[in-house]
């Protein structure tokens, strides 16, 4: 029970980083709903349908259980915001040991993302789903 609760309310922040994400364009929206689901998946089941079948919401956290998709969109955010922060600290961040660890972990972070498809291909749909 107290695990589910702790699910519960770490997916409720994750849902919150996201909405606050819309509006500030170096944080990203769409990871913190796949992790709010994936919490709520864990917590509440309720809450897990809700996300997932949210009008707004729901279709990228679909389209990347479904079929992997992040939205050109999205990559093109990803890498900037990636840009920006590793500029900023190299502008403002005396220990390159911290720009190298930041850059060793964007690497392969944008390649798994530019890796990934950018649209749902074909006749597959990303209906909401049936629960």
């Amino acid at each position: 029970m107290l695990a589910a609760r702790l699910y519960i309310v770490l997916g409720w922040l994750a849902v919150v980083l996201g909405v606050v994400g819309i509006f500030l364009p170096l944080l990203p929206t769409t990871p913190f709903m796949l992790l709010a689901a994936w919490l709520f998946g864990k917590g509440s089941p309720r809450l897990h349908d809700w996300l997932v079948n949210h009008p707004h919401l729901g279709p990228s956290i679909r389209r990347w259980n479904r079929h992997g998709v992040i939205s050109r969109k999205a990559k093109i955010m990803a890498m900037a915001a990636f840009a920006v922060v590793i500029t900023m600290s190299l502008i403002f961040v005396e220990a390159r040991w911290v720009v190298m660890i930041q850059i060793a972990v964007a690497i392969p972070v944008c390649i798994f993302i530019l890796s990934r498809p950018s649209q749902v291909s074909g006749s597959e749909n990303d209906q909401p789903s049936v629960t």
